[in-house]
């Protein structure tokens, strides 16, 4: 801890009252951690969160409207997403994972580095649109992360790994899935239906593949786990942009 952190905790305190955050402070004590065998490799986990893999994508009232309107916008997203792919390669870049960097792991950036990325508002308006009034102004985007098109190459493999906490979640829009595509999180895998959404915890061990011909490509958007409460959210976003600035992450 620091005094930017300690600072940081006592102003969410102050606001939300005594006690409001004493997950947190449990979890950056690691002998208090409880933690299923399958998320052994993740950095931190908030303790007292349900330890499922997989959620339904509707079971969250405050998930289920970004879900919904993705779903609905999918015609168009795709659409979208094509003329990006063959006009404006370039926005495409190498997937950068904490663990790696694949080069068969294309990424669209809409939101990076705690801010939207405005260029994306012109290539690919629909997802844009959605993200900014569904996730972005409710709140329920995780700062944190990002989101981003998901694009797997033919052959692509995305190796077996945890992230890095389970105080977020990652929603999966599916917007073009070619045969011989699939995701395994803990002990289930699951393949893709094109224009539907899947929901699971990363903190699992989670790999994913496309063996088939064509790219693959889901729209992934990092969002608080339902399941924190405000005052958490808040001192998360603290501690790990702390964090990253002592680390010189920002």
């Amino acid at each position: 801890m620091t005094p930017e952190i300690d600072d940081a905790f006592e102003a969410v305190e102050k606001r939300y009252g005594a006690g409001s955050i004493d997950r947190v402070r449990q979890m950056l004590d690691p002998a208090r951690q409880e933690r299923h065998p399958l998320q052994k490799d993740a950095k931190w986990i908030l303790p007292g969160l349900s330890q499922k893999p997989w959620h339904d994508p509707y079971e969250h009232p405050e998930i289920a409207p970004v879900v919904r309107a993705f779903e609905a916008g999918h015609a168009d997203i795709k659409e979208e997403l094509a003329t990006a792919w063959s006009r404006s390669r370039p926005a495409f870049t190498d997937y950068e994972h904490y663990l790696s960097t694949q080069s068969d792991w294309q990424a669209l950036y809409l939101f990076r580095a705690g801010a939207p990325v405005p260029e994306s508002a012109q290539i690919v308006p629909t997802a844009y649109r959605i993200l900014d009034e569904y996730a972005l102004r409710t709140g329920i985007h995780c700062p944190l992360l990002e989101s981003h098109f998901s694009t797997l190459l033919p052959g692509a493999v995305v190796k077996p790994h945890c992230d890095l906490w389970n105080f977020s979640i990652n929603l999966h829009l599916a917007v073009d899935i070619p045969e011989g595509c699939g995701i395994k999180v803990a002990d289930e895998a699951r393949a893709w239906v094109e224009g539907e959404c899947l929901l699971f915890d990363y903190s699992f061990e989670h790999e994913a593949w496309n063996k088939g011909d064509g790219t693959r490509t889901c729209l992934l958007v990092d969002l608080w786990h339902p399941e924190t409460t405000l005052a958490e959210r808040a001192a998360l976003t603290a501690l790990i942009t702390e964090i990253r600035l002592l680390l010189g992450d920002l």
